[in-house]
């Protein structure tokens, strides 16, 4: 994505995990930035997860080039969020353990961005979801999330009945620890961990997966991108959480409905050309012999 002669990069994000070596990184990363003449506007990312309020860290100006995401992917999920449904590309730095959100090491950095600088990039836009949850016709929360949505069973409740419904017919109760909606972006996250497939980013579905369900039979199931997937508690549940992207939480009750739809506002990712899925997912996931 070469960048045209008008185009040239005034504006940089940094956001960076609430770790003093990432910090560290980042201020020098910011000096060299600013030794090119350009701003940075500098974000440190919140504690991995918070309940619910509605606020978070002021959205990002809407013309920022783009964001360096200094952490790991738990800070890159918070970035997503805060930079919400504005067409801001992303560039991961892996700053953490197993993640597949970041796209270059930490000491690949100053490399991969001179090359981002001078447009040696592309973008992969990464679907999200929309998620609503209402209680007795009143909207709680509406967030837009890229990895999955999780109801989880706390530590004292029994298993968790979520009622499910595809475009408003019937398709099962899921009797389970839980259940996660996830995109193909998230497949390799929660939903890996609890037997669903990986799905490649430019396929264009959800992914339903119980989390050990009572029911055998009860399997993961990709649906196509286009349903609405609505969930509801059986009566009398107790102690469910719904957490989104990992970053925020929940507490769900029997009045409450969820509905889960794409959304319109995919995320972009930036990529070096030199970057392939698979080699990252053999990589990430060890096949073959590859280290994270």
């Amino acid at each position: 994505m070469p960048l045209k002669p008008d185009e040239a990069v005034r504006k940089v994000g940094l956001y960076v995990k609430n770790d003093a070596r990432a910090v560290e990184k980042a201020e020098e990363f910011a000096d060299w930035l600013r030794a090119r003449q350009i701003e940075v506007i500098f974000r440190i990312g919140p504690a991995p997860l918070r309940r619910s309020s509605g606020t978070g860290p002021a959205k990002p100006p809407k013309d920022l080039f783009g964001a360096f995401v200094l952490g790991g992917d738990g800070t890159f999920l918070s970035a997503v969020h805060w930079v919400g449904d504005r067409e801001i590309p992303l560039l991961g730095v892996k700053f953490g353990d197993l993640g597949f959100l970041a796209e270059i090491a930490e000491e690949n950095l100053f490399e991969a961005a001179d090359r981002v600088l001078k447009g040696e990039f592309k973008i992969s836009p990464r679907m999200r979801l929309d998620v609503q949850v209402t209680r007795k016709g009143k909207a709680l929360v509406r967030e837009t999330v890229l990895n999955d949505i999780v109801i989880n069973r706390g530590a004292l409740a029994r298993l968790a009945n979520v009622i499910t419904h595809i475009n408003g017919h019937y398709l099962t109760t899921f009797r389970a620890d839980g259940l996660i909606i996830a995109t193909p972006t998230g497949s390799t996250a929660y939903s890996l961990a609890a037997g669903g497939p990986v799905v490649h980013p430019k396929v264009p579905g959800f992914i339903i997966t119980p989390i050990c369900p009572f029911t055998l039979t009860n399997r993961p199931l990709i649906v196509p991108d286009e349903v609405e997937i609505t969930l509801r508690l059986d009566k009398g549940s107790s102690d469910i959480v719904l957490t989104l992207d990992g970053q925020t939480g929940l507490n769900l009750t029997d009045k409450d409905v969820i509905t889960v739809r794409r959304s319109d506002h995919p995320l972009n990712l930036i990529l070096l050309p030199d970057r392939h899925y698979f080699d990252v997912l053999k990589a990430k996931l060890r096949w073959s012999g590859g280290r994270v």
